[in-house]
């Protein structure tokens, strides 16, 4: 008996804060120094923005497309687009680096290279979150996908 994909709320909630991290990243190639410095990208990549160089934008981009892709697979793992290519495995790692990110980060709060304590919990809490989010995602469709 073939399983089919059904729908999976937490997958697609998962999907729209990937997308959502996707567009803020293009908001800060976008808005500039101001977005990189709120959204604690470094001094360094706001000064860089802000004498016109085009390493920031591209390092920016491919984090968007990243995340973009990142959702495309939990919109497929959820179901509600075709099914992509070594689904299970994508999802998979998609969210051990949403989780392996956030535990990471707060291993930084006291040495933050180039950012600031606040920088890493807050991004540190938002990573795991989403981590989670996927993980019971991929758990409750683990059978189907």
């Amino acid at each position: 008996m073939s399983q089919q994909l059904t729908s999976n709320n937490l997958l697609k909630l998962a999907a729209g804060l990937s997308a959502l991290a996707a567009l803020l990243h293009l908001g800060c190639i976008y808005f500039g120094a101001s977005w990189y410095r709120l959204f604690g990208a470094g001094e360094q990549m706001a000064l860089m923005a802000e004498q016109g160089s085009i390493q920031p934008a591209i390092i920016t981009s491919f984090i968007a497309v990243v995340l973009f892709i990142w959702a495309l697979y939990a919109m497929s793992g959820a179901g509600v687009i075709k099914r992509l290519p070594l689904l299970r495995l994508g999802l998979s790692l998609i969210t051990l680096i949403y989780l392996a990110r956030g535990v990471a980060g707060f291993f930084f709060i006291n040495n933050p290279i180039g950012r600031s304590p606040e920088f890493w919990i807050w991004s540190s809490v938002i990573c795991l979150s989403v981590g989670l989010v996927h993980l019971i995602g991929l758990k409750k469709q683990w059978r189907v996908i």
